[in-house]
């Protein structure tokens, strides 16, 4: 999942970003209102942190132009403010939760799981495809109550499968979301890990539709 956290304090961002990262999130950052609207309106993001109070441009503003441009990615906005109306503000602009400073980073990081969940249309922190399970909250893939031991890319790219689990997701999808910009897209890395996760699973649930992508779902659903 590949996350843009707008944050104009240097401490509070390098924080933001450090957390999110060691939680298997790709993580960009912008410091001010003018670039995250810019990173925002050009890059394909699962989720965004969003201060309010931002220089040049301010988060509820920078809200405002995604959403008119058609942006649907969930956004956690971060304020300072104790004033109900910033918070109405915000919602209003279009945001989906809200942390006020200061905050415990862990709620921080609970709150974007159950955001990047629900956008996905799921109702707990255990995802499921036949006897896998995949929960966001422990970072644990079980398969038939056995837990099966992943690096932390080969979790990513199965979480973001399981988050769209029975959709076909493109290579040029997974690239976007798993993988910093400067990932060279023309290597098969990939590839590489769908192979690895298929021997560490055991289990026929993760799929290749040729000249598509890749989806899991139970065998009977395969396409």
């Amino acid at each position: 999942m590949r996350i843009l956290v707008v944050e104009d304090d240097p401490d509070l961002n390098r924080q933001l970003v450090a957390a999110l990262g060691d939680a298997g999130y790709v993580v960009d950052k912008a410091m001010d209102g003018e670039e995250g609207h810019y990173l925002g309106e050009t890059e394909p993001y699962d989720a965004v942190v969003l201060d309010l109070g931002l220089p040049v441009l301010d988060g509820v503003s920078v809200l405002e132009k995604w959403r008119r441009a058609g942006k649907k990615m969930p956004v956690l906005i971060l304020t300072a403010r104790d004033r109900w109306s910033d918070k109405v503000a915000g919602f209003d602009a279009g945001a989906d939760d809200y942390v006020v400073k200061p905050f415990q980073m862990e709620e921080v990081l609970a709150r974007m799981r159950a955001l990047l969940r629900r956008s996905a249309g799921h109702a707990t922190s255990e995802l499921t495809c036949g006897p896998m399970v995949l929960d966001t909250k422990s970072a644990r893939v079980t398969v038939n109550g056995t837990a099966i031991k992943l690096t932390s890319l080969e979790f990513r790219l199965l979480s973001y499968l399981m988050h769209h689990g029975g959709k076909v997701v493109s290579r040029t999808e997974l690239v976007e979301h798993l993988y910093d910009q400067d990932f060279d897209r023309d290597s098969n890395t990939i590839e590489v890990f769908i192979g690895r996760l298929r021997k560490k699973l055991g289990v026929d649930v993760l799929h290749t539709i040729r000249g598509m992508g890749y989806c899991v779902s139970e065998p009977d659903n395969a396409k």
